[in-house]
């Protein structure tokens, strides 16, 4: 007689798959800990590793380098694994690159472990992207993106209060290592809540409807979808880049601030993002259950995103401190809604055995992008011409990116058979 197919104490119930998506999220926290760490404690790494601005730059466009290239291969591993195995070896390896970081005494050990990361940390993205496709209906989709990056962003914003006293106590060297054991323990409760469940994912599964074991789609860089995706990602993630690496160091020039002084700032920026996307995410949700088109949700979403973004050269302009410090959060609150709709974009054109590698080279456009202006800046600032033209490209960046994407996909549809979720419960005997 067949089981049911919850099984025998295997109950797949919504609160047991937000709660796996939840992990996951936390286990993003300690993926990106360490470019916070890297520009909160900038001066002390600095002064042991002999640092100016233009090496902090290079050191930030090699781990932006490692990271882009690593994209190219990591949406691929992720749709070959499936969701389970991806999760073991991508939180693994990035933990243990995190770790590596507490034994560099040298420069070039520092860029091995920087490029190390930069490549592990990878399959974070197209593995949140493909968890997000498998676990959840099209419908709602939007939200979880919305509330995963909230639930990172609130994480993030305890670290430039915990950073500190982490470094006070054990130095910057101890709080890298802390990312990696923080992976470690989020990774052994996700294995143990995801225990029984079946995710229908990976390629695997639909190679066993294929006698030859053949892939039955043809190369992503012939679809346009792909390319109206990726070139706006790389347009918009620079701005994301550039306050990511940068922000601390503007307030340190602008504001004289201390380290410890980042903290409340730093927190408003994070909690500005983490607000983006969880409203961009349930207004987008909403409005679809309204009967609104997904066309229209996604394009409207991304051109207020936009405009939420576009006053940021006018934060040179001011006299206040908090009112920079708001204006910064109201921005990476744009940059999140835009984000999250190109992500969800993903998941309403792309076939869910395609989600891995499109999101990855949608990230390895971004990081390109990233990794350009972490540079730039760099030179820029050097060059003493401050941070005035790099704001005004932040401000236009993003309708730049909306009008690339209207061009090469007038109207977002999706295909027939995307909306519902690939993950059941195994029967337990």
């Amino acid at each position: 007689m067949n089981k049911p197919a919850s099984g025998v104490g295997t109950v797949l119930t919504p609160a047991r798959v937000w709660t796996l998506f939840a992990l996951l999220c936390v286990a993003g926290v300690f993926n990106a800990m360490d470019r916070p760490i890297i520009a909160i404690l900038k001066p002390d790494m600095s002064t042991e590793m002999g640092w100016d601005d233009a090496d902090f730059g290079r050191l930030a466009a090699v781990t932006q380098f490692s990271a882009a290239l690593s994209f190219l291969f990591t949406g691929w591993l992720v749709d070959r694994l499936g969701v389970r195995k991806s999760m073991i070896a991508g939180v693994s390896s990035w933990s243990l690159a995190a770790m590596a970081h507490g034994w560099a005494v040298a420069m070039w050990q520092m860029v091995a472990a920087r490029v190390g990361l930069g490549a592990t940390e990878a399959v974070q993205t197209p593995l949140t992207i493909k968890t997000v496709a498998t676990l959840f209906p099209a419908d709602r989709r939007s939200f979880a993106f919305g509330l995963g990056t909230a639930i990172a962003g609130l994480g993030t914003i305890s670290l430039p209060f915990f950073i500190p006293a982490l470094a006070a106590a054990f130095g910057w060297r101890g709080a890298l290592i802390f990312g990696g054991i923080g992976g470690f323990v989020t990774l052994a409760l996700w294995l143990t809540l995801a225990r029984g469940i079946r995710f229908d994912d990976s390629a695997e599964d639909e190679a066993r409807d294929f006698a030859d074991g053949q892939e039955p789609y043809g190369p992503i860089l012939l679809e346009r979808s792909t390319w109206a995706i990726v070139i706006a990602k790389a347009l918009s993630d620079t701005t994301w880049w550039l306050l990511n690496f940068w922000l601390p160091d503007f307030y340190r020039k602008a504001y004289g601030l201390s380290t410890s002084e980042l903290a409340i700032p730093l927190a408003i920026a994070f909690l500005g993002s983490a607000l983006g996307a969880f409203f961009a995410g349930l207004v987008s949700t909403k409005l679809l259950e309204r009967g609104w088109s997904v066309n229209r949700v996604r394009k409207t979403v991304m051109l207020v995103s936009a405009m939420v973004v576009a006053p940021v050269p006018f934060v040179l302009q001011m006299n206040s401190f908090w009112a920079v410090a708001f204006m910064m959060g109201a921005v990476l609150a744009g940059h999140q809604g835009f984000s999250l709709s190109l992500f969800s974009i993903i998941t309403d054109v792309v076939p869910r055995t395609k989600v891995g590698r499109v999101t990855s080279f949608g990230a390895f456009c971004g990081n390109i992008g990233g990794m350009t202006i972490v540079y730039i800046t760099g030179l820029v600032l050097t060059s003493g011409q401050g941070y005035t033209p790099l704001f005004v490209f932040a401000a236009l960046s993003y309708f730049i990116a909306l009008g690339w994407l209207w061009l090469l996909m007038p109207v977002i549809r999706r295909p027939e058979g995307t909306v519902q979720a690939a993950v059941t419960a195994t029967p337990t005997p």
